[in-house]
């Protein structure tokens, strides 16, 4: 005798059942795809800032060093120390530089001669000249293509040669005028996206010399691509004084700068991000739009030096 038992009807899932499971994977994978990409672009921005502060880190110690070691002299008519604002600020377009300063001064660098003193290479001298420039190009190759950034250079001359040529000169940008085209060597590169450098001098000025209202202020006085605002286009150390193309502010005349004492040199980067210089390459962004991307990929460093030698 057969016997049959009947099994229990499966039952599956309803319509509501699936589309209340989608609807809930949906939603978790959405919260998913959202928290990775703010986890991406946070270590992405995190990345850009650390690569940016290290070239910036590296940019402002080279600055530094020259700076501490800079060699000036007075009671003389040469020219220790020249600084302008570059005319053709690097870049492409309507994307250039906001502001670019060139330098030329001496320095007792210690890697003159490739840092082999006291050797036979060391042809003797210890004061070297040194300039630093902004250039847009290929750190490469020296060409200006898709590749181009806005690059840093620093060109040394050595002590043999800067005796030779520079030392002693009255206009040090005139005399510099035959190492100019070599500033910009693939060999001088030190770091790219610069994308603005500029100079502030902290000048000691004494108001009303010689009398009992005499005082001290100290005036700080900022390279800029244009003079007015507040800012000067030109900037040299004499041996007679100081020299600059206008005074930044009311409370002071040209003539009481010239006579004042440079007390601080104050170096200011902003470095841009490779993202950050792609957008500005490959698009037409203008304006406001312009304004936000540097705003979100670019980083701003600065550094004072103290000269009390001065």
């Amino acid at each position: 005798m057969n016997t049959y038992r009947t099994l229990p009807a499966r039952r599956g899932f309803t319509l509501v059942e699936l589309l209340v499971a989608m609807a809930i994977t949906t939603i978790i994978a959405s919260v998913l795809v959202s928290v990775t990409a703010v986890a991406v672009d946070a270590w992405n921005r995190s990345r850009a800032e650390l690569r940016a502060s290290r070239q910036a880190k590296f940019m402002v110690d080279s600055l530094v060093k020259d700076f501490e070691s800079l060699v000036t002299r007075r009671g003389n008519n040469f020219d220790w120390l020249s600084a302008t604002s570059s005319k053709n600020l690097p870049g492409t377009g309507t994307h250039r530089s906001t502001n670019a300063a060139n330098l030329i001064f001496f320095t007792a660098a210690t890697d003159r001669y490739e840092g082999k003193i006291n050797t036979p290479t060391d042809l003797g001298g210890d004061v070297s000249c040194v300039a630093y420039e902004l250039d847009y190009q290929d750190p490469i190759n020296g060409s200006n293509d898709q590749y181009s950034t806005f690059t840093f250079y620093r060109l040394l001359v050595n002590p043999d040669k800067a005796f030779e040529s520079l030392l002693g000169k009255p206009e040090l940008e005139t005399a510099f005028q035959a190492y100019r085209n070599q500033v910009t060597d693939v060999e001088n590169f030190v770091c790219e996206n610069v994308f603005q450098f500029s100079m502030t001098f902290h000048i000691e000025v004494v108001k009303n010399a010689g009398t009992a209202e005499a005082t001290k202020m100290t005036v700080p006085v900022t390279m800029g691509p244009t003079a007015g605002g507040g800012r000067i286009t030109s900037f040299r150390v004499l041996g007679t004084g100081l020299e600059l193309d206008s005074a930044p502010s009311s409370n002071v005349t040209v003539d009481e700068l010239r006579a004042g004492r440079l007390a601080a040199m104050e170096v200011s980067l902003t470095v841009i991000s490779d993202f950050g210089l792609r957008q500005m390459q490959n698009s037409k962004i203008k304006g406001k739009a312009l304004q936000k991307l540097m705003a979100r990929n670019s980083f701003q460093y600065s550094k004072l030096v103290e000269l009390p030698g001065m």
